[in-house]
Order: structure tokens, then sequence, then C-alpha cells
């Protein structure tokens, strides 16, 4: 009974202190000498466009770099070891962005003196909720690759049943036997004959599966003649990440993304204040790049069609100045300095820091830092760890600024 009543009485206080009321403790004699608002508005202008071409030119690098390297090629081309690099950056970016921007903005905004101290700095309440993000996270990860791959196989097994219905009448009308090939890009040929599928007796089989993937498999996994740990490494048969788990990463990765892009498009947006919005715009720029130029890694190993990838990338790369825009339009009645405007921010920015945290170490880093090829290639391994560090200090980095 005390323990409920304790309850009820923390919730009431944290819902008394999210109210509307302006509150700015750091305002000063400085902030009112560089108020301007249409300096303010001729600067966001101009950030809005660099904004949106710097996100536009990050996101469109991989995804134009990996159109260009595959006409061509293989499917397995994508997986290079300069798209390894660019991977490695990005997980970098987006660690750095997780852990130094997003969770130190929750923090910055939820132990704000504008909120009371009880509840918001009597419980770590930004470490809490990117957990509870993170292990959401998981658990869409797991469902949605298990649904997507569900979705794939049904998908394949009526195409098959097509293509040797095709066949089978074809068949039934020539005379001839069918030949049903499994390639290992997931193709499926098939093709009539009169020479092969005969017993002993030279009786036809009606049909003949040959199923590749089965014995690439079988290669793959087998190491009973003395074969090394990296032999396979060196023969191509590396097994790769499913494209479902590509798919369900890089939506993800979007989500935690634009969630936060949304609040800072905001706070530039509503500022009146040309001495903040200099610094901020141009380093959000960076910001935009850095991120669209991971995203844009993550979609193009998904493989989208283009129309889905271009749709992806157009919305990654207008979110933030659409919050800029939204920002200045509102910026005369949105007070981003009331504890409801600070608390929402909080808890947003922390569940952008516990998706994006989670993607970088578990779907990128550990994905490919852990991985037979990376473990088997001492080269590959130096500049990986090198695009890794390179991606998160440059990120890291920008936290001088914004």
């Amino acid at each position: 009974m005390m323990e409920s009543s304790y309850i009820r009485t923390y919730l009431q206080q944290m819902a008394a202190s999210v109210s509307t009321a302006s509150c700015d403790p750091s305002s000063g004699a400085d902030e009112v000498e560089c108020r301007d608002e249409a300096a303010a508005l001729r600067l966001m202008m101009v950030f809005v466009v660099a904004i949106l071409v710097a996100g536009a030119t990050g996101v469109a690098i991989p995804l134009v770099g990996r159109r260009c390297h595959g006409h061509g090629a293989s499917s397995s081309s994508s997986t290079g070891g300069a798209f390894v690099l660019v991977k490695a950056f990005a997980a970098g970016v987006i660690l750095a962005t997780g852990f130094v921007h997003m969770l130190h903005d929750a923090d910055e905004a939820l132990t704000d003196p504008c909120l009371p101290a009880a509840p918001w700095r009597r419980f770590p309440f930004p470490g809490f909720v990117a957990m509870l993000a993170a292990l959401g996270t998981l658990v869409f990860d797991f469902v949605g690759t298990h649904m997507y791959e569900r979705k794939k196989h049904h998908a394949d097994a009526e195409e098959a049943a097509v293509v040797v219905g095709n066949a089978s009448a074809s068949a039934n009308a020539s005379g001839h036997d069918v030949i049903v090939a499994l390639l290992q890009d997931g193709a499926l040929v098939a093709s009539t004959g009169s020479s092969i599928g005969r017993d002993g007796g030279g009786h036809k089989d009606p049909m003949h599966i040959v199923g590749m993937h089965a014995h690439a498999a079988a290669h793959r996994h087998s190491h009973a003649h003395g074969h090394g740990p990296c032999d396979d490494c060196h023969d191509g048969h590396d097994e790769e990440p499913s494209q479902a788990r590509h798919v369900v990463v890089s939506q993800i990765l979007e989500l935690g993304i634009v969630s936060h892009s949304v609040i800072i498009g905001l706070s530039l947006g509503v500022s009146q204040n040309p001495c903040t919005i200099k610094p901020l715009g141009a380093a959000l720029s960076f910001h935009q790049f850095f991120e669209g130029f991971a995203l844009g890694g993550c979609i193009s190993e998904a493989q989208f069609k283009s129309f889905s990838a271009l749709l992806m990338a157009f919305f990654f790369a207008i979110t933030t100045p659409a919050g800029i825009t939204v920002g200045s339009g509102i910026a005369s009645f949105y007070n981003p300095n009331s504890p409801r405007a600070l608390v929402v921010e909080g808890i947003l920015d922390s569940i952008s820091a516990g998706i994006l945290i989670y993607m970088a170490l578990v779907d990128l880093i550990a994905a490919d830092f852990l991985s037979k090829r990376m473990s088997c290639n001492l080269r590959l391994q130096v500049g990986s760890y090198i695009a890794l560090f390179l991606g998160a200090m440059a990120m890291a980095s920008l936290a001088i600024w914004a």
C-alpha cells in the first residue's frame, strides 16, 4: 500500500512538472544583444539549403558508388574491401552520434534547472529510456527479420512452383525431361532435355532438381580434409547476413536518425539568435553529411529497388530542413525552454540514443568486425579499425559546436 502511494505521488510530481511556462535561466545581456529576428531568418534560409545539400550528398555517395561498382558484377562485389571500409566509418559515425550527441543532449534536457529535482534529477531517466529503447530495438530487429524472411521464403516457394509447373507442362507436351536448377543468386532456371534423367534401364526420370545452394553450403561448412578456418574466405564462401537483416537494419537506423533530426531542426528553427545559429548551422551541415553517409551505406547494402532507396534517402535529406522550417514558423509561440518541451526533447533524444547505440554495436560493428572475412584479412582489419575510429572521432568533434 505504501509502495503504491509512493508511485502515485511520484507520477503526480512528474505530471505537475511538465508545464508550458517559460523558463530560461541561462539568458542574459549577451543573448539579448545578439537577438535579431531578420538576420536569424536569413541565416536559417541559407542553412536550410546547406543542410539539405549536405544530407543529400552524404546519403547519395554510397548509393551511387555501389550502383556504379555493381554494374556488370556479381552481387558479392558489394561487399568488397572499399565497401567494408565505408561501413566501418559509418559505424563510427553512428556510435558517436548516439553516445556523444543524443545521450548528452537528452541528459542536458532532463537535468535542466527548469525541471524540478523530483523526479527528473533523482533518477537517471536518459540512460533508463535509452536502455529500454535498445531492448525494444532488439525485439523489433528479431521480429522484423523473422517476418521478412518468412515472407520472402513464401514468395520464393510460389515462384518455384510456377517455374516447375510451367516446365512440367512443356515437358509433357514435348516428351522431354524437366531440369530445374537453383542458381547461386537464388534464381530458378528450368529447361527440358532428352539425354539426362534416365536410370540404368533407359527409363526417363520425370524431374531432376539440382540444388546448387545445398552443394555450396556443404562445401562451405566442411573442414574434414584439413581446411583452415580462413580457407573458405579465400574461396569466396564467407557467409554474409541475409538481405532481410540488411533491410531491417537500414529501416531501424533511419528511424533513429530521423527522430533526432526533427529535434535538432526544431531547435535551430526556433532560435532568433544569429550568434547561436551560425556555428550550430555549420556544425549541423557536417552532422547531416556524416549521418547521411552512414545511412546511405546501410541502404545500399540492403539492395532496395531504386524507388525505395530514393524514397528513404529523400526522407532523410528533408527531415532536418523541414524541422528548421517548422521551427521558424512556430517560433513566435513555441518555447523550447519550457518544461514540457525539455521533457519531450529529452525523451526523444534518449530513445534515439538507445536505437543508434544498439544499431552501431550489434548490427554494424559486431556483424563485420567479428566476421570470418575480417579475421582472415589483416589489411582489412587495420583499414576497418582506422575507418571506425576516424568516423567516431569526426562525429564526436562536432559536439564542440553542436
